[in-house]
């Protein structure tokens, strides 16, 4: 297998973000989110919408983090300050997908300790992510590198969907 790149996203890499957004929900997502949305998801329509966040980053954005092998985008990781109200002193991980091709070729435990450091390097101590309710693989990963469910939840209103998450938390080393 061929050496994996961890790299800040440019625009050209938009398209395959959003394919590694969309082929990652409907693998990891099937029996958690309604199928009829999971389908319905537009890979042309994110690749638009990651055009603009990685041209125009979020305010409290640290950057957009690509996985690349063989010069194709494996996987990413969305990372910056946190959002939520009690977590505004803590860096948060907003997304990190990999493409399903790549589960277990190690893109994210890769995409993962980079975004700790770079969440680091930016000066925070602590950082936390959500993680879909019923997404044991997630979970599961998340627990192997150390990331502790602190008991907070979330509910979250999409158009045609609701996502109930919860929290995990980390000390990182600086």
């Amino acid at each position: 297998m061929s050496p994996l790149v961890i790299r800040d996203a440019r625009i050209e890499d938009a398209e395959e973000v959003a394919g590694v957004h969309v082929r990652s929900w409907q693998v990891a997502y099937r029996g958690l989110i309604d199928q009829s949305v999971l389908d319905g998801l537009s890979i042309d329509e994110r690749a638009t919408g990651w055009r603009r966040i990685i041209a125009q980053p979020l305010p409290t954005g640290l950057g957009l983090l690509v996985a690349e092998r063989e010069g194709h985008v494996v996987g990413w990781a969305s990372i910056g300050s946190g959002r939520d109200p009690d977590g505004l002193a803590d860096g948060e991980v907003y997304g990190i997908y990999a493409d399903p091709s790549a589960w277990s070729t190690g893109a994210g435990h890769a995409l993962l300790e980079a975004a700790e450091h770079r969440i680091a390097a930016a000066g925070h101590t602590r950082a936390y992510l959500w993680v879909l309710d019923g997404n044991d693989r997630a979970d599961a990963f998340y627990a192997r590198h150390g990331w502790e469910e602190d008991g907070a939840i979330k509910i979250e209103e999409r158009p045609q969907l609701t996502l109930r998450e919860h929290r995990r938390v980390k000390t990182l080393s600086s």
